[in-house]
């Protein structure tokens, strides 16, 4: 199998693509469709609502399904089940039934979908990648992943302008059903040892063994927990610098959409850039130099009066990120036993998926108190002190180190 790694990492890659691709298209088409049809913040509001809460939920168990069952297979069904629930809303909206519920509820479907698909998507890696070639392989999907989010919105916005959100709709159909088939037909990933293994034990079972892994295993119970505080730290920085923007540099649209460019454009470049160098030798040095790094950037957005600086630093932490996001996988596809690894996986994609939303239950009504400058240099300074708490974690340190039996 391992003979083969590079054909089957590109076709892996080659269909998630295309899957995320539909599926961002159809996000902003239906956010944006909500906001034009009820100019409603409460209406946007649930919709971001219908897509948080079934991830928030599903993600531990999704984690169990990952381990519990051939992850190909998960990922095969999850991106079907999106598809034809996408299949159905866009043949209903043909037929006239244009009600908001609908999108709420697609939204959900989606979002479950989702959810169930991640935990697998990050696990089933390893089952076919080299150790050592596993942070090339996933900074190379992070750069890929943030080309998706620079051209996503252009073509989203193009298709609801000229052609509606059931054309949207219908690409996304066309783009799932193009990701199953390969993965299906050309990607050769045999189940691993758990799935294959008669099945003892309820979900419920597996849940608990699984939080009992993570709470023996000291540099996970770190791993997350730093994660949880870097998360919650950087809100302000992937939330409110919009608004910092048009309250200090002016309410233009171009300097909007010139800070996102700037921001994926900064992302595509740190994807590619790990890729080649592949980072320090500890990941958790490579984490730190980026927590570091976004730490002093973030204050200097609170400090520079001038608004092309301030774009070039947006660029530059769009850069960091992928140098703290790639290693930090790698970690985890790498210590983590093969067994677990979907459940621990699930739990990340908890934290992830909630931390910003209860991030922005503070930090949104405190923008309308506070000067965004003075939160950027707050929350800049406090991600700065946790790179250095996270440098002198010796566990976590210690579980960055390459391993021995690396190939």
């Amino acid at each position: 199998m391992r003979t083969d790694w590079r054909k089957q990492t590109a076709l892996f890659l080659a269909s998630q693509t295309i899957s995320v691709f539909g599926t961002s298209l159809v996000q902003y088409a239906i956010t944006w469709y909500i906001t034009l049809r009820t100019q409603s913040g409460a209406m946007v509001a649930v919709s971001i609502i219908c897509g948080f809460v079934p991830t928030f939920l599903v993600s531990p168990f999704a984690g169990v399904w990952a381990d519990r069952y051939p992850r190909k297979t998960l990922i095969i069904v999850s991106d079907s089940s999106i598809a034809v629930a996408t299949l159905i809303l866009a043949l209903l909206f043909r037929a006239g039934h244009q009600g908001l519920w609908l999108l709420f509820v697609a939204s959900a479907i989606r979002a479950f979908g989702s959810a169930v698909q991640s935990p697998a998507v990050r696990a089933i890696l390893p089952q076919f990648v080299p150790e050592d070639q596993l942070m090339k392989v996933n900074a190379t999907n992070s750069s890929i992943h943030s080309a998706v989010s620079l051209v996503s919105p252009m073509v989203s916005g193009a298709l609801l302008a000229w052609a509606g959100i059931g054309s949207v709709f219908m690409v996304d159909v066309v783009t799932a059903a193009i990701a199953v088939l390969i993965l299906a037909f050309a990607l050769k990933v045999p189940a691993h040892a758990k799935a294959s293994a008669p099945r003892s034990g309820s979900y419920l079972d597996d849940l608990r063994t699984g939080l009992s892994y993570v709470k023996n295993e000291s540099y996970l119970i770190r791993f997350f927990g730093h994660n949880i505080a870097f998360l919650l730290l950087v809100t302000p920085l992937a939330f409110l610098t919009p608004l910092q923007v048009a309250r200090s540099f002016g309410e233009d649209v171009w300097r909007l959409t010139a800070i996102e460019i700037a921001f994926s454009g900064g992302m595509i470049l740190g994807g590619i850039v790990m890729a080649v160098w592949g980072g320090l030798r500890n990941r958790v040095h490579t984490m730190v130099l980026s927590n570091f790094s976004i730490g002093i950037l973030t204050v200097a957005l609170g400090l520079v009066p001038f608004f092309w600086v301030y774009l070039g630093l947006m660029a530059v932490c769009g850069m960091s990120l992928p140098v703290f996001h790639a290693p930090s996988t790698v970690i985890l596809q790498q210590r983590v036993e093969d067994d677990f690894r979907g459940r621990v996986f699930g739990l990340l994609g908890m934290i992830s998926g909630s931390m910003m939303p209860l991030g922005m239950l503070l930090f949104g009504p405190l923008a309308d108190a506070v000067k965004i400058e003075w939160l950027l240099l707050g929350t800049g300074l406090l991600i700065s002190v946790q790179a250095l708490v996270m440098l002198g974690d010796k566990v976590l340190v210690r579980a960055g180190n390459p391993r021995v039996d690396a190939a």
